[in-house]
């Protein structure tokens, strides 16, 4: 790395290797569409994974891009109580505020700039709903939501909950991009949220017309655009398509109306199972965690009282109940509430 006179920081790599790095890039340049998927109440979103072209980037296995949406006073789009095993969740919002709690007890507002991260371990249950404050006023909602896996070796950890303030995230200028550190290592700054396996999680703000070079940053690694189409070596990029970029390849980012961009990567922990909420390296565990959710939720059993499964939500009354489907135990019909 080097530092340009103006303060802002760019990776330094020779132009025969820039050359040929880019040369590989363009030539096998993936890009993934959107599907989208109605969570209930008019409430769409995005995903990208996992698709059937790229079951995970890394360690990221889920990846879901919600608005920009506005929703009145009379609009809800909370989420009750669900649980997780065998994952992370990753929010992180560009407008709105949410209200997240926890199993774990914590109670925790997520404003834009801000990082939750939440491992399941062996479980956990989880709600986000619209802070009081807000729901009687017209309001914007707009961000990401991701999953990372687990390695194996930490599937069945204790769960926990972690929560980063937008003014603790490190950013810089380079050139005209702004570059935030979400996630990981990148451009010399280091972010405070700890992961269990190597992962990287950028926010870019490129202004209109700006160019910005992006070394190698991950084993595996994509980008996605948040508003505009933007170009990857002189490739069009649609706005709301991913693209999985060649192992090992540097690449030049250049977006003619100015874009805001996500990219995300890491090493890969290999095959994965996921189950609605659960994401697991072996097919039993799918099962046993659909048994444990389904004994809360209809015979009270609790991990408190058992040592097995998942503990309600201090102060939540109400959940989502096991979605009916083939092969899984079965509770009430299903609901149409986001899995987050």
């Amino acid at each position: 790395m080097r530092a340009a006179p103006d303060g802002a920081v760019r990776p330094k790599l020779d132009a025969p290797s820039l050359h040929r790095l880019r040369t590989h890039a363009m030539s096998t340049l993936q890009l993934l569409a959107p599907n989208a998927k109605d969570l209930g109440g008019g409430f769409t979103v995005r995903r990208l994974l996992p698709s059937a072209q790229a079951r995970a980037v890394g360690p990221f296995v889920f990846f879901d891009h919600f608005g920009p949406v506005t929703a009145g006073p009379g609009d809800s789009f909370d989420v009750r109580p669900h649980p997780h095993i065998g994952l992370a969740t990753v929010t992180y919002l560009y407008e709105g505020a949410m209200m997240h709690r926890d199993s774990l007890g914590t109670v925790q507002r997520i404003e834009p700039g801000a990082i939750n991260w939440m491992s399941a371990g062996r479980g956990i249950v989880h709600s986000e709903r619209t802070p009081d404050d807000l729901r009687g006023v017209t309001r914007r909602s707009h961000g990401l939501q991701l999953w990372v896996a687990l390695p194996a070796e930490h599937e069945e950890d204790a769960p926990s909950f972690a929560h980063t303030p937008a003014a603790d995230i490190p950013e810089t200028r380079i050139e005209a991009a702004q570059v935030r550190v979400l996630v990981g290592s990148a451009f010399g700054l280091a972010s405070p949220v700890r992961t269990a396996s190597p992962a990287v999680y950028l926010d870019l703000r490129l202004a209109p017309g700006a160019t910005l070079d992006l070394p190698p940053l991950a084993d595996e690694a994509a980008l996605y655009g948040i508003d505009n189409d933007y170009a990857i070596d002189a490739v069009p990029v649609p706005a709301f398509s991913m693209a999985l970029l060649p192992a090992a390849a540097a690449v030049r980012v250049h977006a003619p109306r100015g874009a805001r961009i996500a990219l995300v990567g890491g090493t890969s922990l290999g095959p994965r199972l996921l189950a609605w909420n659960f994401v697991a390296s072996r097919k039993e565990r799918l099962a046993q965690a659909e048994a444990d959710w389904l004994a809360m939720t209809t015979e009270g059993k609790t991990a408190q009282a058992t040592g097995r499964g998942f503990d309600p939500v201090p102060g939540e009354s109400d959940f989502i109940p096991l979605p009916a489907r083939p092969g899984a135990p079965q509770t009430a019909a299903p609901t149409r509430d986001a899995a987050a």
